[in-house]
């Protein structure tokens, strides 16, 4: 799972062969002492709370009874092409995503090279540039239209239709631009993996007649797998409930599918039932890859860290171009483009601007303010606990990030109008979580839960289950080790996946479009809206604020990471 530099320096890596439950949950219950029932109690509750719209949307696909019958037409006709589709675009995605995060998180973590310290941040910064964002500068910049193709006709005398120009909205166009807004999930995770990275196993494999490349692959790439999986599956995921990507550029995914089938066509049991499949193609990739992984367990403990290599002057100009690629196209570029839209464009500043701006901030901090706690309380209790019900209570409530957030909105809402009727009668008809920010806020809980546990469970995983086992000899209670023991090393990585959760509230849009109350739009809201009417300039300014806010906790993001 992810790495977070929140554990302990490593100097040894153990990989554990597989044991008894006693020593997976990393509590010794042969001290005496009993643990704590109300951890795996409460991990279900939650679980069931947090996969309320899944649950929902379950119900609502078997409305009907002719359900062979309505999948086999799905089959007959759209679903095969959706299946392709996502499939195609995931692939783009993370063939992106791990080209740049991998080998721009081992260039940060191996070598210091002029302008190192710059990148280090800076290669973050594409997590504060939501996909539609990017896709709508490009599409401004690269169009008939705009300057890269009036320059060329300008410079080569020819009309439009003299010549080929690549078309940027298609599946492949779609897939490169959300690939440069996701691949810091795999640069952070990688990066503090091979930071941790232990320097006497690599010198031991050297000294054993491995080469660099063997020794990478067969000493470094097990260690550093778990977290970059687990990156590569927050991208996929994200890519699989991506909408304003697919819906400006017309790429029939499942999450475009299930859309037009919910608003357009007014099918919501044919959406929910689209949703089901592609909940169940999410599961059997995160299944099928723990299986792969088996009950391999890498743990660290206190010492030395990777020294870095020093490459001075030229030597290091190779390496300090290749990690600005990302950076100028995945942010200064569609930065710049947005911020000369708008200067050009002549447009007045909305006088609704200033509460755009404070929906988004809002709304965001008070998400991730819920979010962590839930986070850390599963992922304790599946250290605790490591048993069949918490794990299909945990995959359960981790499967709402595989969600459109559509779907995850609509089912929210026919679960808060469920509350809101059962409420009322003793409320006298009060509606207490309809229409409010309350179901906005769950909504983001539901949706973003999975990055905040990842996060934190990676960062438990790395801890080995020996410190816990000596401190409740010494007669600490399984809160007491998770405060004296586990929270010193988990602050950072709570931190960083509070921001994690920040940036992706500020981003968000399906689920806002779905769930806003009356007269309170977002960022994210305002800026698709006047894309979708082709009005790119009056979009400008929105897109550019949503950077502008993201930023801040982004670069908090990178600091947080940064400190080893």
């Amino acid at each position: 799972m992810i790495s977070m530099p929140g554990t302990p320096d490593p100097t040894a890596a153990e990989l554990r062969p597989p044991v008894g439950p006693a020593v997976e949950s990393a509590v010794p219950d042969r001290a005496g002492i009993a643990r704590p029932d109300f951890l795996r109690v409460g991990a279900i509750l939650m679980a069931l709370l947090t996969a309320a719209p899944v649950i929902t949307l379950a119900f609502v696909a078997m409305q009907e009874s002719e359900i062979a019958g309505t999948l086999g037409h799905l089959v007959a006709t759209v679903l095969p092409g959706y299946i392709f589709t996502t499939a195609w675009l995931s692939i783009v995605v993370l063939a992106v995503a791990l080209l740049f995060g991998v080998s721009c998180g081992w260039i940060v973590a191996k070598y210091r090279f002029p302008g190192h310290r710059f990148v280090s941040w800076a290669l973050v910064l594409p997590l504060a540039m939501p996909g539609f964002v990017m896709a709508y500068a490009y599409t401004q910049f690269l169009e008939v239209s705009g300057p890269v193709q009036g320059a060329l006709r300008a410079v080569t005398g020819w009309g439009i239709g003299d010549y080929w120009f690549p078309d940027i909205r298609t599946t492949v166009g779609a897939g490169l631009f959300l690939g440069l807004a996701l691949y810091p999930y795999v640069y952070l995770f990688s990066r503090a993996a091979f930071a941790e990275a232990n320097p006497s196993m690599t010198e031991a494999a050297r000294s054993l007649g491995l080469s660099g490349v063997a020794v990478w692959w067969r000493v470094v790439w097990p260690v550093a797998r778990p977290s970059i999986v687990a990156g590569s599956l927050l991208v996929l995921m994200e890519t699989l409930a991506d909408f304003g990507v697919v819906a400006y550029f017309a790429v029939d995914t499942f999450s475009a599918g299930i859309y037009r089938a919910w608003q357009s066509m007014g099918d919501r049991v044919g959406a929910a039932r689209l949703a089901i499949v592609l909940l169940v193609l999410v599961g059997m990739v995160v299944v099928l890859e723990r299986r792969q992984r088996g009950r391999m367990r890498f743990f660290t403990r206190g010492g030395a860290q990777l020294v870095p290599a020093v490459v001075r002057g030229r030597d290091g100009l190779p390496l300090l171009a290749w990690c600005l690629v990302p950076i100028v196209f995945g942010f200064a570029l569609p930065a710049l483009i947005l911020l000369f839209g708008w200067l050009g464009s002549d447009i007045a500043i909305d006088p609704r601007l200033g509460r755009w701006v404070r929906n988004t901030a809002l709304i965001a901090t008070v998400a991730a303010a819920a979010t962590m706690p839930l986070a850390l309380f599963g992922a304790y209790a599946a250290r605790l606990h490591p048993v069949r019900s918490t794990r299909w209570s945990l995959a359960l409530a981790n499967s709402g990030y595989a969600l459109p957030g559509v779907v995850l909105g609509v089912a929210l809402l026919a679960f808060v109008g469920s509350v809101d009727r059962w409420l009322s009668q003793p409320l006298l008809g009060v509606s207490l979580f309809g229409g409010t920010v309350f179901a906005l806020v769950y909504s983001y809980g539901v949706r973003f839960f999975s990055v905040a546990y990842q996060g934190l469970g990676a960062a438990l995983e790395r801890i080995s289950p020996s410190m816990d086992q000596s401190a409740r000899c010494l007669g600490r209670t399984s809160l007491g080790v998770l405060r004296d023991v586990h929270w010193p090393m988990l602050r950072r990585s709570l931190a960083a996946s509070a921001l994690l959760v920040m940036i992706e509230c500020l981003k968000e849009l399906p689920a806002t479009l779905v769930l806003r109350p009356f007269n309170f739009d977002t960022l994210a809201v305002v800026a698709f809206q006047f894309a979708s009417d082709e009005r790119l300039p009056e979009a400008a300014l929105p897109s550019l604020l949503i950077v502008a806010v993201g930023i801040l906790p982004v670069l908090a993001l990178a600091r947080a990471l940064g400190k080893r």
